[in-house]
């Protein structure tokens, strides 16, 4: 049996971050299919562990689809169009309202590269929107997932790599009829992964509302599953704008912890594949530029 590394970030450095504001949770309440998603009270698990409480966020059904990544998705492809178009859309109600004021755009596509969730998160909305979707993952992806992806409408494209070269050959479909909407980043593409960071605030101001109604305050300890680290990254974003009395820990992969062997030698590094393990949508090899400050100076433990 493999056993777990765990390390105590050496780059933490008390640092503050702004956190997003309520824009964003607005944004979201407007999205086909919202709901805040259930925060499970596992009292059972924490009486077994010796904690006062334990609150799981269960990201399984959200707005039609298994995971979080459409809240990312979502906003970053709004703001993306907003820059493209160069306003705002007329006053909206519903996602329709927004698709008819593109609807001059088509034949429009926006393009991804993805090792499941978010590919078909970015293929939905480009449904919603009356796009085509471009969507690249690695050699080795299951073909449930490749389906799901196809069944948004997509074209889906295997690349002969890891989930960077998909990344890599996504990238090269910019262009004045095609939008890349990516959660990681690279030199001069900062913009859309910011804003994915910044979809997945909503879930954190849902669990600020969920445990008041529990009766609880800010949790003592929170753990976030980290890929190139976006997610973590609005995890850091929420619990370090005003304090560092929360402990936040990510959790890696064995084979694919390039967050954790980045905060070791103290910049970027790449973890080179392949990566085996079976949360597919954590087998990345590099963590997101744009995300890395918050993770090299808010995240706590690693493991």
């Amino acid at each position: 049996m493999t056993t777990a590394i765990v390390t105590r970030n050496p780059m933490a450095d008390g640092r503050l971050w702004r956190s997003a504001d309520g824009t964003v949770t607005d944004f979201h309440r407007r999205m086909p299919g919202y709901a805040p998603t259930e925060l499970v009270d596992a009292a059972a698990l924490a009486a077994e562990l010796g904690l006062a409480g334990l609150s799981i966020k269960a990201e399984t059904l959200r707005m039609g689809l298994p995971s979080f990544k459409i809240l990312g998705a979502s906003w970053a492809t709004y703001r993306a169009i907003c820059a493209h178009i160069g306003h705002e859309p007329a006053s909206w109600e519903t996602i329709s309202d927004v698709a008819a004021e593109v609807a001059h755009l088509v034949p429009f596509t926006l393009a991804t590269a993805t090792d499941g969730n978010h590919g078909r998160a970015v293929a939905h909305m480009a449904r919603l929107l009356g796009f085509s979707a471009e969507i690249f993952v690695p050699v080795g992806m299951a073909p449930a997932r490749i389906t799901a992806i196809e069944d948004e409408g997509a074209t889906v494209t295997i690349v002969d790599g890891d989930y960077d070269d998909a990344v890599a050959r996504a990238a090269a479909e910019a262009g004045d009829r095609c939008l890349v909407i990516s959660d990681t980043s690279w030199p001069g593409y900062e913009s859309v992964p910011s804003n994915v960071i910044q979809g997945y605030s909503t879930i954190f101001d849902e669990i600020d509302d969920q445990l008041a109604t529990m009766g609880r305050g800010r949790p003592d300890l929170v753990v976030i599953p980290m890929g190139v680290g976006a997610f973590m990254a609005a995890a850091v974003a929420h619990y370090r704008s005003d304090d560092r009395s929360v402990v936040i820990v990510g959790v890696e992969p064995l084979d694919a912890n390039c967050v954790q062997k980045s905060m070791a030698s103290g910049e970027l590094t790449h973890v080179p594949g392949p990566h085996r393990s079976i949360m597919v949508g954590m087998n990345c090899g590099l963590p997101s530029a744009v995300a890395w400050p918050r993770l090299a100076s808010g995240v706590d433990w690693v493991t």
